[in-house]
C-alpha cells in the first residue's frame, strides 16, 4: 500500500479551496473551524509542503496547492461516481421470448409503457415460437399461442382468440360466401386449424394439405397483404391491419381457438420483479378483454 494522505482531510481541503475559507468548508462539512484547519495542518505535515497562504481573513491557494487540487477533485469525484452507483438500486434484467407477431403488435408498446414507471426493471426481448428458450434457461417469461396445458412450466391466460379470415382487398372481391373459399389458395400456420373455422361457417371441410405453409404469423399476415392468399389469423393481430385497411375480413364468421398465455419455469416465483410484471400483463390484458 502506498503512503496515502489522511483521507479525512482530502474533502476539508477540496471544500476549502473551492470556498476560500476554512469558515465556509466548516459549514458545509458540518465541522468547526478549527477543525478544518487541523485537517489541512495534518495534510500539509503529510506533504511536507503548504497548501495555502494564510492572509488576513483570507486563504490562497500555492502553486503547490491547486496542483494538488486537480488530483484531490479528479479522486473525490471517481469516489463519488462508483459509490453512487453501487447506492443506485441493482436493476433486474428480465428476458422475454415471444412469438413475433404478438411481439410487435401487442408486447413491445406494453412495455415501453411498464418501463416509464419501473426504470429499475431491463428488458431483454427475443423471438420464437417453441419453448425451447423457456426450458433451456435462454429465457425467464415467454408469451405463446397454445391450449391450456404447458408441462414443466406455469402459466397465465392473457385472453382467448377469436380466429377468421383475412385478404387484400383484391382477393375480397370475389368472396361473397365461405364456399367461395374452395379452390383458392388459403396461407397455413400449425397453431390455426381451418377446419375449425369451416365447422363454425357451416362448411363440412378439411384441414387443407396445400398452400403455403408460414411458422410466423407475422410473415403471414404480410403475405395476405401482399396478395399471396387468404390467411386465418387470430384477431388481436389482425385487427390492427383490417383498421388500416391493408386487410379485409371477406366474411362475418369467426370461431374460438386457442389462447395467448403467459409462460415461465417455476423458480420465477423467486424472482419478485419478474412475478409482478407478469401480474401487470395479465391485469392488463384482462381489463382490455371485459
Amino acid at each position: 500500500m502506498h503512503d496515502l494522505p489522511p483521507l479525512h482531510a482530502l474533502p476539508a481541503f477540496e471544500a476549502a479551496a473551492r470556498l476560500g475559507s476554512f469558515q465556509a468548508a466548516a459549514a458545509v462539512l458540518h465541522l468547526t473551524p478549527s477543525a478544518i484547519s487541523h485537517r489541512i495542518r495534518q495534510l500539509e505535515a503529510h506533504l511536507g509542503q503548504d497548501l495555502f497562504e494564510r492572509r488576513h481573513r483570507a486563504i490562497v491557494l500555492t502553486a503547490a496547492g491547486r496542483r494538488y487540487l486537480a488530483v484531490v477533485r479528479d479522486a473525490l469525484l471517481r469516489l463519488d461516481e462508483a459509490s453512487a452507483v453501487l447506492r443506485a438500486p441493482r436493476r433486474e434484467r428480465l428476458r422475454i421470448s415471444v412469438a413475433p407477431a404478438l411481439g410487435s403488435k401487442w408486447l413491445v408498446s406494453r412495455i415501453a409503457r411498464y418501463q416509464e414507471s419501473h426504470p429499475e426493471v431491463e428488458f431483454s426481448l427475443g423471438t420464437a415460437t417453441g419453448l425451447g428458450p423457456l426450458l433451456n434457461g435462454e429465457a425467464d417469461i415467454g408469451l405463446r399461442y397454445g391450449e391450456e396445458e404447458w408441462p414443466g412450466l406455469l402459466a397465465w391466460k392473457l385472453f382467448e382468440e377469436r380466429v377468421f379470415p383475412v385478404c387484400s382487398p383484391a382477393l375480397a372481391a370475389d368472396l361473397k360466401h365461405p364456399d367461395d373459399l374452395d379452390g383458392k389458395r388459403l396461407l397455413r400456420h400449425p397453431l390455426l386449424s381451418w377446419q375449425r373455422w369451416f365447422a363454425a361457417a357451416g362448411l363440412n371441410r378439411p384441414e387443407p394439405v396445400a398452400g403455403p405453409w408460414y411458422d410466423d404469423a407475422l410473415l403471414m399476415l404480410e403475405g395476405a397483404v401482399v396478395g399471396h392468399g387468404i390467411a386465418l389469423m387470430a384477431g388481436s393481430l389482425a385487427t390492427p391491419y383490417v383498421a388500416d385497411g391493408r386487410l379485409v375480413r371477406p366474411f362475418a364468421e369467426d370461431c374460438a381457438d386457442r389462447s395467448f398465455y403467459v409462460v415461465a419455469p417455476p423458480a420465477i416465483q423467486e424472482r419478485p420483479a419478474a412475478t409482478a410484471f407478469i401480474r401487470w400483463l395479465v391485469r392488463g390484458a384482462h381489463e382490455i378483454t371485459g
